[in-house]
């Protein structure tokens, strides 16, 4: 039988696979922002937080959603080569992969963009956008002038104030949508409906308010931060389970222990 602990340890695992998806109603705004912005006539739109915040989990369930209504194209690697990343506008466009040996011909592609103005959109939904290049941006902007090409960028907080610096690119930007730290509620909510999600009800009715208090005094309300101290304080219960098993036998009294030896082994706190 697997250990049950070891199932809640996994349901933290940092990703960003749709069927874990937990949605709040934080999220939930700001997706219907983004699904609403897609119908509107917009060049390019920002999507930007702290690293934690559930940007790229937020535009990879956009792109699941709506990628059979709309044309929408899901960069979830960024390349800074810019003969990679106009292959990649390439490959949308056409299907086809760009033959060895010969390269995108940017003039090309933007005219080729221009002439399905109105006949045809395409979306393209960049995450970790603040690894683009100067040069990738500056085709981004140009792209986007050609009216049959949206962006919808992700990227960290204060790459959005060095973006908006540039004021060739502000003008472009139709919207901005942030995404920020949850609150306890939605932090409780968050953690409960993870293990929830794995019918770990037990160890969903061992964590209480005191425990959610020192939980969101670690994290802040990070998902990042909340999904490494919940995985390991998981795998210090199953540490325990095996070698000392009455440590675990009754977490509603031990929880918060536990919480701190993780907090401790992270370096939330000191010895």
């Amino acid at each position: 039988m697997k250990n049950r602990f070891k199932i809640a340890k996994n349901a933290f695992l940092d990703n960003i696979i749709i069927k874990d998806y937990i949605e709040l109603e934080s999220s939930m705004i700001a997706f219907k922002q983004l699904a609403d912005a897609i119908d509107k006539p917009f060049k390019m739109i920002i999507l930007y937080g702290k690293p934690g915040t559930g940007k790229s989990i937020l535009l990879k369930n956009l792109f699941e959603k709506k990628k059979y209504q709309k044309e929408l194209i899901y960069i979830d690697t960024p390349s800074n080569i810019e003969k990679e990343f106009l292959e990649q506008i390439f490959y949308a466009f056409t299907g086809e992969y760009v033959p060895d040996n010969n390269e995108v011909n940017f003039l090309g592609l933007t005219a080729y963009a221009k002439s399905i103005f109105r006949k045809k959109e395409f979306v393209f939904l960049l995450d970790e956008a603040q690894m683009y290049g100067i040069d990738i941006l500056e085709k981004i902007r140009l792209l986007s002038d050609t009216g049959s090409i949206k962006f919808i960028m992700a990227l960290h907080q204060n790459n959005k104030e060095e973006l908006l610096a540039r004021s060739h690119f502000s003008s472009r930007i139709w919207e901005m949508i942030e995404l920020k730290n949850v609150n306890i509620q939605e932090l409780s909510t968050y953690i409960n409906k993870k293990l929830l999600k794995n019918n770990l009800f037990d160890l969903s009715n061992s964590i209480k308010e005191k425990d959610l208090k020192l939980i969101f005094k670690f994290t802040n309300g990070n998902f990042r931060e909340c999904n490494k101290l919940m995985y390991t304080v998981f795998e210090i219960c199953e540490f325990y389970e095996d070698a000392q098993p009455v440590k675990v036998s009754n977490l509603n009294k031990n929880f918060y222990e536990l919480l701190q030896l993780a907090a401790l082994k992270l370096g939330y706190i000191n010895a």
